[in-house]
């Protein structure tokens, strides 16, 4: 399958480079057809994709049918089972977070990482107050050149929402669940959270 470029995998080079230089164990969390844990497997050790939509599931696997340390998991990240209650090197979180309950979802993503663990999440955010309008007015023009030069396109059937929490939301109540995190506004109508588990 092709790869193809959009406003999420504009942040893949970075979410590569957040791989542990022993490879370690990935969980892509909303994976959908594959593309960025495809790139994860070629730094990784093992790669775990969860996704809760069948169509992207199955893209996802003809993707990755000769890419044998990715495995994909049809299910949402929430509820999935998981008895060998399996922990990680690195979790990424791409355009996924704002599908979930925000606290939730973190608490969930904090105790599945190893001590050591890193957290690397690109996400969507709601305009709220005058400034996130102001901010998102002022890329508008910029970004549509750019995403008309890059070629944007996304892959189809994609699962869309639109985000709850604005920015300052999300600053607020990630802070209380993942101490020390950085989040940080971005290009291309997207926020960074990142986060290490030092125990």
């Amino acid at each position: 399958m092709a790869d193809y470029w959009n406003h999420n995998t504009a942040y893949h080079a970075e979410l590569l480079d957040a791989v542990p230089p022993s490879g370690g164990d990935v969980l892509d969390i909303g994976c959908g057809d594959g593309l960025l844990i495809e790139k994860l497997a070629a730094k990784a050790t093992r790669v775990i994709g969860l996704d809760p939509d069948p169509a992207a599931i199955d893209q996802a696997r003809r993707r990755l049918s000769e890419t044998p340390n990715a495995q994909v998991v049809l299910g949402s990240f929430l509820t999935v089972p998981d008895p060998d209650g399996r922990t990680f090197d690195l979790i990424t979180c791409v355009a996924t977070l704002h599908h979930m309950p925000l606290v939730a979802a973190l608490e969930q993503m904090k105790a599945k990482l190893k001590p050591g663990g890193r957290l690397c999440i690109v996400g969507l955010s709601a305009n709220k107050t005058a400034w996130d309008w102001i901010v998102s007015g002022v890329q508008v023009i910029p970004i549509r050149l750019l995403s008309t030069l890059r070629g944007e396109s996304g892959y189809p059937g994609m699962t869309v929402a639109r985000p709850s929490e604005s920015l300052a939301e999300i600053r607020r109540l990630s802070r209380t669940v993942l101490p020390g995190r950085r989040v940080r506004r971005r290009f291309w109508y997207r926020y960074t959270l990142t986060w290490t588990k030092l125990e």
